[in-house]
């Protein structure tokens, strides 16, 4: 149930002739009474001989009992209470009762026998509209303060009541949801989303691994949107704000959304809040573009690095304070989008839907120190600058890596956000994880079939031997990987190990060790990338591998430091 209160109103006549019309997209049926303050009010929509000027009247009558300089001016207070999709339909004897309990809990019509005038019209089956006129019996204002918390709180008790689908209270750290006029703007122009949720998509990718106020604001302007920037009369930028070109209002003047409208987090001081170095400076010293200063990375390397960025950002999720777990989590909703704009078509669908719900997680009252996040912002720099990445080859294969590893990287946020009792954006998380089993299943389809077939063309004592490091490593998880479709295609991999000179039981034991597989769907398809980028392979796991050192000056496969040579060169 979400009870949402609109911006406060002076008419109240023309808001009950919107609650009983038709709607602005014939949407309204049956608009008739529920409930009203005593019980008596009369129903235009239901009762011929009533009007709603007498209801208008009514409702307005200890507003006009007052002088005119005692008048609020705006005295209309509006609130709608929804239920979710799924809910059962409700009867008009349950709405009525939870327009009762929502203006009591709101201060509306708190029982005193002296509250606010109000009335609770019903126009579809999902919800209810609550009119008040914020001027109680008594000549007083009622107290409002807090109503939009109090109310959902008095939500979830009536969830539990109701049977209905119980919903998370929220610590206002939430991105604002579209109104009711941008969402029916947007089925009128037949947009799939609003203009304010468009926009928002679009600021948080153009400050995605951002380096400094200037590119971010050239990756809006080539994401091809309108931006108004505020100047102080020091010349300083205080703000800013953004428009689609074809989004516009009834005069033809484009509709501009300022950054911190969007979400919180994307006003202009929160943005640069992200390239700013631990005093609050911009950061100096780094380029702006990605030619200059540094090679231009290709997408198969940036995801690797994007994989080895994740896999470092779990363990500071785990054991880090909670400022640099906090970083962590937002600078991976910048991977995420990131990785979003940059996949091949049959994972992009569902890598934005993982972006779009993770950005629910990103933020929380604990303060993001930022400078741990450097390493995923450069990650995420790196996944924009070096361009589509193809559905095939080293590219498709490191998409499929880096999704992995970002699964488990969601995964531990979510897990972080139940420990601080952070519930919506630990259910975002997990939302956010689910949508990125799908995209893995896009991407790495075609990369573990190969390798299957590598596998599965093993000669039968290669294979007995990968067994047997299998059963020496992780011997409780053994028979269980032995039997999934995915052995064969970790059985190549990891005699591509003993090509390349290392102990598989070895790494095997050292990749179950550093993080848990019981969230795995398939515990052989996640040491396969796990083992691939510890070994330093290539992702691809049908691509040619790097030799077997040989030769009298090679330094022999199992000594120490070829060990670590091999691991720093990811």
């Amino acid at each position: 149930m979400i009870p949402h209160i609109h911006k406060r109103g002076a008419n109240t006549y023309g808001l009950l002739s919107y609650l009983y019309g038709p709607g602005e997209a014939e949407e309204h049926t049956d608009p008739h009474l529920v409930a009203s303050f005593d019980g008596m009010a009369p129903d235009p929509g239901r009762d011929p001989a009533a009007t709603l000027k007498a209801l208008q009247i009514l409702l307005d009558q200890p507003v006009a009992a007052l002088e005119p300089v005692r008048r609020p001016a705006r005295h209309v207070w509006h609130m709608s209470v929804r239920n979710a999709p799924e809910d059962p339909t409700l009867p008009d004897g349950h709405w009525a009762d939870i327009a009762r309990r929502i203006v009591a809990a709101t201060g509306i019509d708190p029982g005193d026998g002296a509250g606010c005038r109000w009335a609770a019209v019903r126009h579809a089956d999902d919800h209810i509209h609550i009119i008040a006129t914020v001027v109680r019996e008594d000549g007083y204002r009622p107290d409002l303060h807090n109503d939009a918390s109090r109310a959902q709180a008095e939500a979830r008790l009536l969830e539990v009541a109701y049977g209905l689908r119980q919903l998370t209270t929220g610590d206002k750290t939430a991105a604002k949801r579209p109104t009711s006029a941008e969402l029916h703007k947007a089925k009128r122009t037949g947009r799939e989303r609003t203009a304010r949720e468009e926009l928002r998509e679009a600021v948080r990718r153009a400050a995605a691994g951002t380096d400094s106020e200037q590119e971010f604001f050239t990756r809006l302007g080539d994401a091809g949107l309108l931006v108004r920037t505020k100047v102080m009369p020091s010349g300083d930028l205080s703000g800013f704000s953004v428009a689609l070109p074809d989004d516009l209002t009834a005069q033809g003047e484009p509709v501009f959304y300022s950054g911190s409208s969007l979400a919180p987090d994307l006003s202009l001081p929160r943005v640069r809040q992200r390239f700013a170095d631990p005093s609050g400076h911009e950061a100096t010293g780094r380029s702006s573009s990605p030619a200059s200063g540094r090679s231009r990375l290709r997408p198969a390397p940036a995801r690797r690095r994007t994989a080895e960025a994740a896999w470092a950002a779990i363990l500071l999720i785990d054991q880090g304070s909670d400022g640099a777990a906090a970083a962590q989590i937002a600078a991976t909703g910048e991977i995420l989008d990131a990785l979003a704009l940059t996949s091949a078509a049959h994972t992009r669908q569902h890598l934005r839907e993982a972006a779009q719900t993770f950005e629910r997680a990103t933020r929380s009252h604990i303060r993001a120190e930022r400078q741990h996040a450097r390493a995923l912002r450069r990650a995420a720099r790196d996944l924009v600058y070096s361009g589509p990445a193809l559905g095939r080859g080293e590219d498709g294969a490191g998409t499929a890596m880096a999704i992995d590893m970002l699964f488990f990287l969601v995964t531990a946020t979510a897990l972080w956000h139940s420990r601080k009792r952070h519930a919506q954006q630990a259910a975002a998380a997990r939302q956010a994880a689910e949508h990125l089993r799908a995209a893995y299943r896009g991407a790495a389809d075609r990369p573990l079939r190969a390798a299957r077939q590598r596998g599965q063309s093993l000669p039968a004592p290669v294979r007995d031997r990968q067994a047997a490091a299998v059963r020496e490593a992780l011997p409780d998880l053994a028979e269980q990987i032995l039997s999934e479709p995915g052995w064969y295609a970790l059985a190549a991999t990891l005699t591509d190990i003993e090509v390349v000179g290392r102990r598989p039981a070895e790494l095997l034991a050292e990749a179950a060790a550093r993080r848990e597989l019981s969230t795995a769907q398939s515990v052989s398809d996640v040491l396969l990338w796990r083992l691939r980028r510890t070994a330093g392979l290539p992702a691809d796991p049908t691509a040619p591998h790097p030799p077997r050192p040989a030769g009298p000056a090679a330094p022999k496969p199992q000594s120490k430091p070829d060990t670590h040579q091999q691991t720093r060169s990811l």
